[in-house]
């Protein structure tokens, strides 16, 4: 079936290229190269197969995606003498001739090239041959992928596999034996601590598709062993928060497309396929040509898993080799909705890190499938923009099932306000309350402070005021609900309405859910810390192990 589901791919990214048109650079895209030469490949593989039905003719498919090949190809900096030798240009604009030079481009797209040319060389033309191979050529001499391991994320697993790669198609030995090394230590470093690129997307997947092309690459058998053993790593992790399409839990970097919808799912729609093909497509990179199966027990954590769930996880929050801290990830799973996050604050790139979420099925139409709440930080684009993502270091929280409960003390210099999102469905708007129905979920908020909720073309957008504020959200599936005898969502809202959460000011909260458990909030003065307690118990991390 997965193949099936990869022409599936290939088709759609080659008739949605097919229609492109070419810029005067001779370029479809220049705000990103990479997509040119993504777009290419699928329009020149569709073309070469009949059995894809391709919306263009063939023969004028396969001319122009080689003539764009060659315009991306033609724009790596060949001049030995430069600082930049090997690279491309990232961002093209005003044009690709000005465009400065950029090392990420080689990182990903200079190893799916190989991977590309080694499939089709034979149906390449000449010239076409003699540019990847003069590109090759140049980054195996540009040494990009030479830097000493040290913080194990997606940069230096790319710059592993590259030495594999290279290592293999020059018949290098000691470049072979750098990547062999190199690969080594990283699959020993995370198999002992874990990912702290933990829930990241897309550079989760540039781990699998770099390790996927080294794969498909090498010809030393023992080595060709280890990087399935990696494959194999990277298949697990991403099992363990697997759910119905979506990334549960929190995520260590969220870009526009991870959040507030799950959209980089083409990876998982190959591998699982227990969703429908998603009418829109964000992001595709070789999604359609990279397959890896991932192993029986992978598999089995997804499709045999039993509800409710619970992850309890340790990650590392600094990529140090040798200095990093402990995280502690949760996630509830119920065969209907998900909801959890990571305990505590961390500092991520460009401040992009998710706490936590209520998550629905991945709805596959870029609709939100999350509900969560935050306080914003640094780089948040402002109340009125479509950002859902940038907190500040201003929460607390406590989880517990499916119920999160969160406040924020919000300090004099801080912004007044905080942000949610509510996924489209039925929706009973009250002052601090509101009560919904998304699918078979019923879902219901309790906030310290009074709202306003417009609704955007993706989520509701809710902004709160406040110098101090809380939220208090609960999920629960319809058929459990059918058990306490809530038989609609007018029946659900009555039944919240009798257990608003109770705040206390910025010092303290309380919430008891539906099953009457009890999540509370309670400062430490003496400390200045928060403490969450569950059913009068402080919660524990005892039972949390790496790599569940």
């Amino acid at each position: 079936m997965y193949i099936s589901r990869m022409k599936e791919i290939i088709t759609y990214c080659a008739n949605r290229a097919g229609k492109l048109e070419k810029l005067p650079s001779g370029l479809w895209h220049h705000h990103d190269i990479r997509n040119n030469f993504y777009d290419a490949s699928y329009l020149f593989a569709a073309a070469l197969d009949h059995s894809i039905a391709l919306e263009v003719d063939r023969e004028h498919a396969k001319r122009e995606a080689e003539q764009v090949m060659l315009q991306v190809l033609r724009l790596q900096d060949r001049h030995n003498e430069s600082d930049t030798y090997g690279h491309w240009p990232l961002r093209l604009e005003p044009s690709p001739a000005e465009a400065k030079v950029n090392p990420l481009p080689a990182e990903l797209m200079g190893l799916l090239m190989v991977y590309f040319y080694k499939r089709y060389k034979q149906e390449l033309s000449a010239e076409l041959r003699a540019e990847f191979e003069a590109a090759f050529e140049t980054l195996r001499n540009s040494s990009f992928y030479r830097v000493p391991l040290h913080y194990y994320h997606h940069h230096e697993a790319k710059y592993t596999a590259a030495k594999i790669i290279y290592g293999t198609i020059f018949n290098d030995s000691g470049l072979l034996k750098d990547g062999a090394e190199s690969l080594k230590a990283t699959l020993e470093r995370i198999k002992k601590v874990g990912m702290t690129e933990y829930g990241c997307l897309p550079w989760f997947w540039h781990w699998v598709q770099a390790f996927t092309s080294a794969y498909e690459i090498a010809d030393d058998e023992r080595l060709r062993s280890k990087l399935k053993e990696m494959l194999d790593f990277l298949w697990d992790t991403r099992a363990v928060f697997y759910w119905k399409g979506a990334w549960v839990g929190a995520h260590s970097r969220g870009l526009p497309h991870d959040l507030p919808s799950d959209g980089n799912v083409l990876f998982d729609y190959v591998q699982f396929g227990d969703f429908s093909f998603p009418a829109d497509v964000p992001r595709v990179e070789y999604a359609g040509f990279l397959y890896a199966e991932a192993p029986v027990y992978a598999i089995a954590k997804v499709n045999e898993r039993t509800y409710p769930h619970e992850v309890k996880q340790l990650v590392p929050a600094k990529p140090e080799a040798s200095n990093y801290e402990v995280l502690h990830s949760y996630v509830y799973m119920d065969k209907s909705f998900t909801a959890g996050g990571m305990w505590e604050r961390a500092v991520e790139f460009d401040n992009e890190q998710h706490r936590w979420s209520i998550t629905l099925p991945a709805s596959g139409d870029g609709l939100a499938n999350r509900v969560y709440f935050f306080h914003p930080g640094v780089h948040f684009g402002g109340v009125e923009s479509n950002d859902w993502r940038h907190q500040s270091n201003i929460e607390q929280i406590v989880m517990h099932k499916g119920a999160v409960l969160a406040l924020y003390p919000i300090a004099d210099n801080e912004a007044d306000h905080i942000i949610g999102c509510l996924p489209k469905g039925t929706w009973l708007f009250e002052e601090k309350a509101m009560y919904g129905q998304c699918g078979d979920v019923y879902i219901a908020v309790h906030l310290q402070q009074s709202y306003t909720a417009e609704e955007r073309s993706v989520a509701w957008r809710i902004v709160s005021q406040g110098s101090s504020n809380g939220a208090a959200v609960e999920a629960i599936s319809l058929e459990e609900a059918a058990k306490q005898g809530i038989a609609n969502l007018e029946q659900f809202a009555a039944a919240q309405r009798q257990k608003p959460a109770v705040f206390a000011g910025g010092h303290g909260a309380e919430y008891r859910t539906l099953a009457n458990d009890r999540l509370e909030l309670r400062l430490n003065e003496e400390m200045n810390q928060f403490h969450s307690i569950v059913n009068e118990q402080e919660v524990s991390f005892e039972a949390y192990r790496v790599n569940v």
